[in-house]
């Protein structure tokens, strides 16, 4: 569901009409752009979609003398479809009337907005990804280190609001704290963001709460960021097998997406903050093509071969 003042309000839309319910009907972002219906062809009509009117509609409507034209508005309209948008300003010229108060009349919401048609479907659809968008909420921190959206997990105690903390005062941004809102606006892409409530706002054991955004400046804070890396904290557990090497990624699923995930065992006197922003720089160069452990191994491969070609001996140990 959708609330109609809201949008109206993000969006920047203005209402033609009265809005008798201010929740919409909508569930999923998909709109509609009427054309081959006005003619008079209604098969396969997704009304139930909110419907955009732009410039060739309106013109189309004009075009047709009035009993033709109120006889096909008197056919759309009666679809009962979430609401109808006018693009371009025409609302205010007159040429849409007969459909405005039509569309009043059987209770169809009609806004307006002076944007291009394209421009307003565009910002329609992003509008209703993000309102719709599957979500859920994770205990973790979320920062942004060297624009890598990194949501840090473990469980409570480890250290994980001090190395968010730790990180701020390096330059980085704080997202979220403690709980963090999790929704995805694509099949590949996660956004972040902290509860209104609680948002700039960290817990520090010892100290309490803190506002970071007063305490370090409005630039160590941001409201939104994509999860690009989950990195999982835990206290060193003797005789455990990390990995050491990292040839292979390891991924963490939520809400159906894939995410590159790190597993970090922490213990007295390691730099937490450190390992934490060499793990954002690791994972750009993953990014964009290079992998400093297959390199490595593609090194060790080529002396390898190398050896056997000459007829040495390999040793097991480095050379």
């Amino acid at each position: 569901m959708i609330n109609a003042n809201e949008m109206a309000k993000a969006l920047r839309l203005t209402p033609q009409t009265v809005i008798r319910s201010p929740e919409l009907n909508i569930e999923n972002s998909q709109i509609n752009r009427p054309g081959i219906q006005l003619t008079g062809f209604w098969t396969h009509f997704t009304g139930e979609r909110p419907q955009v009117l732009g410039r060739v509609e309106v013109a189309y409507l004009a075009s047709l003398d009035a009993q033709t034209r109120a006889e096909r508005i008197a056919k759309f309209v009666s679809f009962n479809f979430p609401f109808i948008l006018i693009c371009r300003g025409f609302a205010d010229g007159g040429e849409v009337t007969d459909l405005i108060e039509a569309a009043g009349a059987q209770g169809v919401p009609v806004f307006s907005t002076d944007r291009s048609t394209t421009r307003a479907m565009m910002e329609l659809i992003n509008y209703f990804n993000n309102q719709l968008a599957p979500r859920i909420t994770r205990h973790g921190v979320l920062v942004d280190v060297y624009g890598v959206g990194m949501l840090i997990t473990g469980n409570s105690g480890v250290g994980k609001s001090e190395a968010a903390l730790e990180l701020i005062k390096r330059g980085h941004r704080l997202v979220a704290d403690d709980a963090v809102e999790i929704k995805r606006i694509t099949d590949t892409r996660l956004i972040g963001e902290a509860p209104e409530m609680v948002r700039n706002f960290m817990e520090i054991r010892g100290i309490g709460i803190i506002d970071v955004s007063t305490m370090y400046g409005i630039s160590a804070v941001i409201s939104t960021k994509s999860i690009d890396l989950v990195v999982h904290l835990e206290h060193w557990q003797q005789g455990k097998e990390y990995d050491r090497f990292g040839a292979e990624d390891q991924y963490t699923e939520i809400l159906g997406v894939q995410i590159p995930r790190l597993l970090l065992p922490i213990h007295p006197g390691r730099n937490l903050a450190i390992v934490l922003e060499v793990a954002a720089r690791n994972l750009r160069l993953k990014q964009q093509g290079y992998n400093a452990a297959r390199e490595l191994e593609r090194r060790l491969m080529l002396k390898l071969q190398q050896s056997a070609d000459e007829g040495e001996e390999w040793s097991d140990t480095y050379p």
